[in-house]
């Protein structure tokens, strides 16, 4: 009798339906299997995905929360999109938008008690270039010593955030703050302005969508699109054609980067006006779930930031009214994460038997 050995091999053409219908269904599957756990805690699942997905954006100050957490999801996720395009897996945009924060909020903790037009842009500039800085590091590293991007950019995380905890807690620290680990607030010239009253919406949601834009932008009618595809498909074509893959790391990581520090400017300078120790609920992370949720495409990013956005409000919920954790939400973010990269191996992988 013959031995027949499975192995999984590559499918020679994936369908893109498929592809398409990959997020769809992980956030199918995610709902499902989110509905059995209820279900096994004791609640109602229909009530409970009532609580986690209808409830929480019912009303207006419930669609304002979602943009607001929904905003520096997606420009996170739409410059991580530069890195994966090119096969550059950047984990650390929580250490870049950390840096970003500092940077941009060192500006506004400067000029706390100036008022003028130009204090917010330069604040932005600052969050730019101090992201764009800590995202370059990773990216010297791996062309000059051949290092593994996942390793430096995730322990670059780390660095960041003891950073900042030294800041809020050491030569920035309110002298007014009664000891808490903050710094003081910025004033109101570096105060990101709300888009509408008694919402907390603000215009970093404009800015965000305006740098999607010119993301969609490059990704489709540039060459530098175009080289970051090539040199994603095909390292080797990509030097046969003479594209500097040196060039592309480190634009990819500086713009990554700069996205980041933008969206950690914006969190600080928008939702709470100071810096202190936990400025991010793993937004840095959670993007990368967004990014691949929305197939490194700045439409689909969107709506993945939304539905991503969404697990964090539903948590609240579910832990007010249901008195569960409030860390379900990950747990329902790394079903979807689980469920798409499944997904993708069916569709792109199918099972073979060798002798």
């Amino acid at each position: 009798m013959n031995n027949f050995i499975p192995t999984i091999v590559s499918r020679p053409q994936s369908s893109k339906v498929m592809n398409i219908m990959v997020p769809i269904i992980a956030v199918l599957l995610t709902l499902f299997t989110g509905s059995i756990i209820f279900s096994l805690m004791g609640f109602n699942p229909l009530f409970a995905l009532h609580t986690f997905f209808i409830s929480p954006i019912s009303n207006a100050y419930g669609i304002s929360e979602l943009l607001v957490k929904a905003t520096p999801l997606a420009l996170i996720a739409i410059g991580l999109a530069f890195c994966f395009k090119n096969n550059l897996y950047n984990i650390g945009a929580e250490g870049q938008l950390t840096m970003g924060a500092i940077f941009g909020g060192g500006i506004g903790i400067y000029f706390h008690d100036t008022n003028g037009i130009w204090l917010l842009p330069l604040m932005i500039i600052g969050g730019a270039v101090g992201g764009a800085l800590w995202g370059l590091i990773p990216a010297i590293l791996k062309t000059r010593f051949n290092t593994n991007e996942i390793l430096t950019s995730l322990m670059l995380v780390y660095i960041a955030l003891l950073i900042l905890d030294y800041l809020v807690v050491g030569p920035w620290k309110d002298p007014q703050g009664y000891s808490f680990p903050k710094t003081r607030a910025f004033s109101d010239s570096g105060r990101i302005p709300l888009l509408f009253s008694g919402l907390r919406v603000h215009f970093g949601l404009i800015i965000t969508l305006v740098l999607i834009f010119f993301s969609w932008f490059i990704f489709s009618k540039t060459i530098f699109g175009f080289q970051l595809k090539v040199s994603g498909y095909s390292p080797t074509a990509a030097r046969y054609a003479g594209f500097s893959q040196n060039i592309l790391v480190y634009l990819a990581f500086g713009i990554c980067g700069a996205f980041a520090g933008i969206a950690g400017l914006s969190e600080v300078s928008g939702p709470i006006g100071l810096l202190y120790r936990d400025i991010s609920p793993n937004y840095g992370f959670t993007a990368i779930i967004v990014a691949f949720l929305g197939r490194l495409h700045p439409i689909g990013i969107i709506f993945a930031s939304l539905i991503i956005a969404l697990t964090y409000l539903g948590a609240e919920d579910a832990q007010l009214f249901m008195q569960i954790p409030a860390a379900v939400g990950f747990v329902f973010q790394g079903l979807i994460l689980f469920y798409l990269l499944g997904a993708d191996l069916l569709v792109n992988y199918k099972l073979g038997f060798n002798k």
